[in-house]
């Protein structure tokens, strides 16, 4: 069942809206609150447009159902070329439903030159994007959007929507200097840009259809045993049109101090693939990959997980506590784990480890199909 959103909750939506309203943010919408029919499709397939290795002698494979392919050589038809590889992520989701098919592009990884090029050496289709997501507020997710709009706005539908989990994908983030209390910048999505370039953009703090096939997991409950390990800081307010709306403060924010981010609005990507069970995209999963994954159980009523993908955000986890969160995705009983971005070779190893006949490790460019 989808989280209901209470009076206070209801308020500050709203006034986030009316701030971007104000500031000429015409296309922020909030979605709405009224629990969701989850959709169910025959059949994903899932190419990495971005992550951050390619692996040259990668050989096809089907680990428990699920058919892995490789991209090939990586360079197209010139051998001058060669998929770019960054800190990132990027994932282009094709989905069937008997003869209706959809395209979702879920987040643009740090660059468009790396955006741009894979697209063009691994040959999918911008134009049949048939909507948008951001899964959080950090540039190695949001960085490539504006380039990739700037390339193919012109063949994109014109009335094509940015699902985001919430106002918080807006907020300023910044990057610890190694020097206690000091600071680098880590930039912020410019829903400016968004508007310029007539994309709608819906803040999903609550589960959400998209393109009839997908659903997001808006806000997710904390209920794990899973903690924020050490990320980036989050300062609020707009200035001058940039930034998020300041009704979110906390009492540390109001006396003008960054605080440790804690991803309010991140969410996750899902799609129910029939006879299969759940397919949970975690892009980040600063919020837990197991909270994740009962969230998507919650709102769809689906218990089987079928596979859990993405970025894990265990890169940095201590050996205990690593070992403790592998140990709860395997009480989930997913058919593939599939590791990448920020989960850390040491999450793709312990998996091995915990999980040996459940664990398939992805490359750029890869393919990653579901279903029939």
């Amino acid at each position: 069942m989808a989280r209901n959103v209470d009076r206070r909750d209801f308020l500050r939506a709203s006034a986030a809206f009316a701030a971007g309203a104000a500031a000429g943010f015409s296309c922020i919408e909030i979605a709405s609150a009224a629990p969701i029919e989850v959709p169910t499709v025959d059949r994903l397939s899932l190419r990495v447009l971005i992550d951050s290795a390619h692996d040259q002698f990668l050989k096809p494979s089907t680990v428990q159902g699920v058919l892995h392919q490789p991209p090939g050589s990586g360079r197209g038809s010139d051998y001058r070329k060669v998929l770019h590889n960054q800190w990132g992520l990027s994932l282009f989701l094709e989905s069937q439903r008997a003869e209706e098919a959809r395209t979702i592009l879920l987040d643009f990884g740090y660059s468009p030159e790396a955006l741009l090029n894979n697209i063009e050496i691994l040959k999918v289709d911008p134009s049949k994007v048939d909507a948008l997501i951001v899964s959080h507020g950090h540039h190695d997710h949001y960085g490539g959007l504006t380039g990739f709009l700037n390339r193919y706005r012109s063949t994109l539908a014109p009335d094509l929507t940015l699902y985001a989990g919430g106002e918080d994908n807006f907020c300023h983030r910044l990057s610890p200097a190694g020097v206690p209390g000091q600071f680098t910048d880590f930039g912020q999505l410019d829903r400016r840009e968004l508007a310029a370039q007539k994309i709608r953009t819906v803040l999903c703090e609550t589960p959400t259809v998209v393109a009839g096939h997908a659903f997001t997991t808006g806000q997710i409950r904390r209920t794990s045993i899973e903690r924020i390990l050490p990320n980036t800081f989050v300062e609020r307010g707009i200035k001058e049109g940039l930034g998020c709306d300041a009704t979110h403060y906390s009492p540390a924010e109001l006396q003008g101090k960054v605080i440790p981010d804690e991803h309010v609005h991140e969410h996750a990507t899902c799609f129910h693939v029939k006879g299969k069970g759940l397919v949970v995209i975690s892009s980040c999963g600063h919020v837990g990959i197991v909270n994740s994954v009962r969230q998507a159980q919650e709102v769809s009523g689906v218990e089987k997980v079928h596979a859990i993908v993405g970025g894990f955000h265990l890169g940095p986890a201590p050996k205990d506590y690593l070992t403790q969160v592998v140990a709860e995705i395997r009480r989930l009983e997913p058919d593939v784990v599939v590791p990448m971005h920020c989960s850390g070779l040491n999450f793709a190893l312990e998996a091995q480890a915990q999980m040996p006949e459940h664990v398939i490790v992805p490359t750029t460019g890869s393919r990653l199909t579901f279903g029939a």
